[in-house]
C-alpha cells in the first residue's frame, strides 16, 4: 500500500479565551478531530467560509503551531518526531498576500536565496545559480534580480513567493488562499504557472481557497471545511456533480456562473455563522441548513462512508 504524503487522524486544536476578570476561560476548537490523506502528486483542495479552520489547519501542516491532539505524518513519519528544518525543507508555503510575505527591504535575488541560507544548503556561487534558475522556471526576466517587492506587482511578487517556495525543492507546497489578492486576469496566469510547475517539479498541493471555481478547475479531491471539521471530502468530480452534504450544496449554489442566462446565484447560506466558542448541538450546521431534522439539532452526525470519500450528515446518501 502507497504510504500518502501527508496524513492527518483526528486532529484537533483548541485555544482558551478569556472572557474577563470573573469568568473561567472558554474553550475555541479552531480545528476539531480532522482526518485527511494527501497522496503524492495530487491537488487536495480545501474550502469553507472564512472562520472555518482553514488557516489553523494550514500553519499545523507547516509545523508553525503544534495539534492540541491528533498526529501529523510526513510520509509515514509523525511531524512531532520530524526535525523543523527537515519540516520545512519537506514542506512550503505559499501565502495569499505576496506584498506581506516578502521583507520590502531584500531584494529578488535575496528572497529566493533566504531558505537556502538558513539551511546552509550551498556556495554563494550555487545559491546565485539556482536563484536564476526558479527565475525561469516561474516566468520572470533575470534582470528582475535585483528588483525590490515594491518594484513589482502583485503577479510577479507572487511568482518571487513561488519561487522562494520552489528553491528547496520540496515535496508539498501549502498554497493558502494563493491568488485571491491579485486581480481576476492575473489570477488565471498564477494558477496555470502552478499546474505547470506541479507538473515539471512533481509536486503535492494542499491548496486552500473559498473560491470554488478554482477548486473545479484546480483540484483532484475536495474536503469542505464548516466550524472546524471536515462535512464532505470526495474526489472534485462527485462533489460537483451531485454533493451530499446541505453545506457543501449551498456553497455550490453560491458559485458565480459564467452563462448570462442564469442570472445571479441565489445567496443559498442563511443565517449567521454560529459563535465557534458556543458551538450549536447536534450538527453545528442545523441552525442555516434548509434540511434540519429534530434529530439534526441534538446528534452530531457520524461520517457516513461514500463511494468516494465521506460526508458527516444525517441524511447524507
Amino acid at each position: 500500500m502507497t504510504i500518502p504524503v501527508l496524513e492527518l487522524k483526528d486532529v484537533t486544536k483548541t485555544y482558551a479565551i478569556r472572557q474577563g476578570i470573573f469568568r473561567p476561560p472558554a474553550t475555541l476548537t479552531a480545528v476539531g478531530g480532522v482526518s485527511l490523506t494527501v497522496a503524492r502528486g495530487e491537488v487536495h483542495a480545501l474550502v469553507g467560509e472564512s472562520g472555518s479552520g482553514k488557516s489553523t489547519l494550514a500553519r499545523m501542516l507547516l509545523g508553525l503551531i503544534a495539534p492540541t491532539s491528533g498526529e501529523i505524518r510526513i510520509d509515514g513519519v509523525p511531524i512531532a518526531m520530524t526535525n523543523r528544518r527537515e519540516v520545512a525543507r519537506r514542506i512550503q508555503p505559499v501565502f495569499q498576500d505576496p506584498y506581506s510575505s516578502l521583507n520590502p527591504r531584500k531584494t529578488v535575488a535575496d528572497l529566493i536565496a533566504l531558505p537556502l541560507v538558513a539551511h546552509r544548503i550551498g556556495s554563494a556561487k550555487d545559491r546565485q545559480k539556482r536563484v536564476a534558475a526558479m527565475l525561469d522556471a516561474v516566468g520572470l526576466p533575470r534582470r528582475m534580480i535585483d528588483a525590490y517587492p515594491g518594484q513589482m506587482s502583485g503577479g510577479q511578487r507572487q511568482r518571487v513567493a513561488i519561487a522562494r517556495a520552489l528553491v528547496m525543492q520540496p515535496d508539498v507546497l501549502i498554497c493558502d488562499e494563493p491568488t485571491s489578492a491579485l486581480d481576476v486576469s492575473v489570477q488565471a496566469q498564477i494558477l496555470n504557472l502552478l499546474m505547470d510547475l506541479k507538473r515539471e517539479f512533481g509536486l503535492t498541493y494542499f491548496f486552500i481557497s473559498h473560491n470554488l471555481a478554482v477548486v473545479e478547475h484546480l483540484a483532484d479531491r475536495v474536503a469542505v471545511m464548516y466550524l472546524g471539521r471536515i462535512v464532505e471530502e470526495r474526489s472534485r468530480e462527485a462533489l460537483f456533480e451531485r454533493a451530499s452534504h446541505p453545506y457543501s450544496k449551498a456553497l455550490l449554489d453560491c458559485v458565480l456562473t459564467p452563462d448570462p442566462t442564469l442570472g445571479m446565484p441565489d445567496a443559498a447560506i442563511t443565517g449567521a455563522f454560529p459563535n465557534p466558542i458556543a458551538p450549536p448541538p447536534g450538527c453545528t450546521f442545523h441552525p442555516r441548513c434548509p434540511r434540519a431534522t429534530d434529530h439534526c439539532r441534538v446528534a452530531a452526525p457520524p461520517p457516513v462512508p461514500l463511494a468516494d470519500g465521506f460526508a458527516t450528515c444525517h441524511l447524507a446518501t
